[in-house]
This record gives structure tokens, C-alpha cells and sequence, in this order.
């Protein structure tokens, strides 16, 4: 298995290099930077053009390229414009650890990003467990009752939450579970942020401002998920193994989650294999309506300002947890399925 993981990770190093070339020449054709830092009061034609030079957004792509991967300790850029070629600021590139300053905060890109991504894991971490939790036992009771009333309603609720637009849903529950709540004098919940200053930051408040958010998130993957679980077990169910354990006498319920159940998970392993890594890039939408201080919200924000070496940054993360999470996929299957070898 060591050996498969390492020539895994070995294959994943040319493809991160082609995606970073694809997304750089995305961001070049994505706006200018500097025509977004003065924000209501546009920069003087000679400020747009100083700027650049002094970030190095007037060089060809490929050197931008080049200096973003690898540093710039090899190059000279004309940062006053008298024509004299200056050593700018020593950068030593995303090889080496250093993916840059923000164009609009002027912070290292790491801090950027490490300041967000501990809010957006403790939302998308919470709203994973209670998607897996409730995809499984609801998947796996409408199953074992096929056609019931039980599976009939919730067939019906399921197509319903799936068909959800984020947004809607997510303004929905702030109108009944904060607005309404509040006018018929019932507990409330908050709508916005992660906590309240008046408070601080403790565990009971942050999990009061999550409720929200997670149930959004959660109502729209749980209806699609659980539907996939339940075909999944429905066809293991059918087949001879599972006959033959239960003419043997075993009991009903450990055949289901001895025989059955492993089986029927695998496919949706594959599914949140492929899920875990957009949790670093927090929920856009809900992050945005809920005011959730995580990494969609700073997506949001930092595109709206074209502030490329943060979204790059960003992208990266994810294409690095893709190929990553893929892998402990893959990993989790063996284990699962004693079937599988990886070679």
C-alpha cells in the first residue's frame, strides 16, 4: 500500500503543475487588479501604471508565471519607471513556501487564508458528520421498508429538499427560525456571524450560530445522499450472499450491517471522498447570506476585488485536497472491501 500512495503522490505532481498553469491563465484574463484598489476613487492613469510595475503585473504572463512558482530572486523589474531596472522584493515562490501578499490587506497570502480556514473546517466539519449521519440511518431505514409509508413521505420530502435553491432555503429558515421565532416571543436563533461580541467566542455561542448554516447545508445533501444509500442497499439486498447469510439463520439486522451495509457503502464513500475537499472552500452561498467568517465568504470577497494571489491560493488548496482526499479514497476502500488490493 506505501507503495501505491507514494507513486500516487508522485503522479499528482504533474497534474498540480497543469491545473496551476490553467487557473494563472484563468486569473489573467479575470480582470485588473489595479483598476480594483481604489474602489470609489479610481487611481490616476500614472498611479495604475507605477502600481503595476512595483507588483510586476506589467511583465508577460509566463514571467508572472514564473515568479508566483519560483521566486523572483532571478529578475529585475523597473519599479520607479526611470528606466534603471531595480531588484524588487526578495520573493522565493509557492515552491518554497511563500504563495505571496494579498493585493488588497498587503498580508502573506498563508495568513489570509489560516485567519478563515478554522471557521469554514468548524462549520463544513460539523455539517459532514451530520450529513453522514443522517444519509446513512435514513438511507438505510428506507431500505429495509421499501415502498412503506415511511419510504413513500420521505421519498416525497427528499425530492422536495433536493430541488431547494441554497439561498431560498437558507433565507426561509431565517424568516421562521429568527424572525418569526422572535415575534411570537419564542427563543430565537442568530442569522448572522459566529458569535456575539457581547458574548465572545465560547463553544455554546459559536454552536448557536451554526445551527442555521448547518441545517441549510445539511437538508439539501442529506435529501440526495440518503436516496443514494437507500438504492445501494436495495441492490446489495438482492444479491446471493446476502440470501445465503440469512438462510443460514443469521440474524436480520447483522446481516444488514456485517454483510449488507459495507458493500452498499462503498459507492458512497466515492461521494464523499469527492465532498471533503470542497469543505476548504467553505460554502460560498450559505457563508455569504449567513455572514459566516469562512473561506467561501473570503472567495467572495477577494474576487470581487480581483485580488488574484489569494485566489490562487485558495485554488490550489483545494486541487492539493482533491488529490490528496482521492487517495485516502482509495485507501478507505481497501480497508473496507478486502477485495481490493492496491498495487
Amino acid at each position: 500500500m506505501t507503495t501505491y500512495i507514494v507513486r500516487r503522490l508522485a503522479q499528482a505532481i504533474p497534474l498540480l503543475f497543469i491545473i496551476s498553469i490553467i487557473l494563472f491563465a484563468l486569473m489573467q484574463s479575470f480582470g485588473d487588479p489595479v483598476a480594483m484598489l481604489g474602489r470609489r476613487t479610481p487611481p490616476r492613469a500614472e498611479d495604475k501604471e507605477r502600481l503595476r510595475r512595483q507588483l510586476g503585473l506589467d511583465q508577460p504572463p509566463h514571467i508572472q508565471y514564473l515568479t508566483w512558482l519560483i521566486g523572483n530572486d532571478w529578475q529585475k523589474i523597473d519599479m520607479d519607471g526611470d528606466g534603471i531596472p531595480e531588484t524588487p522584493g526578495v520573493r522565493k515562490g509557492v515552491l518554497r513556501g511563500d504563495w505571496g501578499n494579498s493585493l488588497v490587506t498587503r498580508q502573506p497570502v498563508i495568513e489570509v487564508i489560516g485567519e478563515r480556514l478554522p471557521n469554514t473546517l468548524i462549520l463544513m466539519g460539523v455539517t459532514e458528520i451530520v450529513i453522514i449521519f443522517f444519509s446513512l440511518a435514513l438511507g438505510l431505514y428506507s431500505a429495509l421498508r421499501p415502498y412503506s409509508k415511511f419510504d413513500n413521505i420521505f421519498t416525497g420530502l427528499s425530492f422536495v429538499g433536493y430541488s431547494m435553491p441554497v439561498f431560498w432555503l437558507a433565507l426561509s429558515l431565517m424568516y421562521i427560525f429568527a424572525v418569526n421565532f422572535r415575534r411570537w416571543g419564542l427563543p430565537y436563533l442568530p442569522t448572522v456571524g459566529m458569535f456575539e461580541p457581547a458574548a465572545g467566542k465560547t463553544v455554546l455561542e459559536v454552536a448557536r450560530h451554526m445551527i442555521l448554516p448547518v441545517t441549510t447545508l445539511a437538508i439539501i445533501s442529506v435529501a440526495g445522499y440518503s436516496r443514494f444509500v437507500r438504492s445501494s442497499v436495495l441492490e446489495v439486498l438482492s444479491q446471493d450472499y446476502v440470501r445465503t447469510a440469512r438462510s443460514k439463520g443469521l440474524e436480520s439486522m447483522r446481516v444488514v450491517m456485517r454483510h449488507a451495509l459495507p458493500n452498499a457503502a462503498l459507492p458512497f464513500i466515492t461521494l464523499i471522498g469527492l465532498d471533503i475537499p470542497f469543505l476548504l472552500a467553505g460554502a460560498v452561498v450559505t457563508e455569504r447570506i449567513f455572514a459566516w467568517p469562512g473561506m467561501g465568504r473570503l472567495f467572495i470577497d477577494h474576487t470581487e476585488r480581483a485580488d488574484f494571489p489569494v485566489l490562487m491560493g485558495i485554488l490550489m488548496l483545494i486541487a492539493v485536497a482533491v488529490v490528496v482526499f482521492q487517495i485516502i479514497t482509495d485507501v478507505v476502500y481497501a480497508l473496507v472491501d478486502p477485495r481490493i488490493r492496491l498495487n
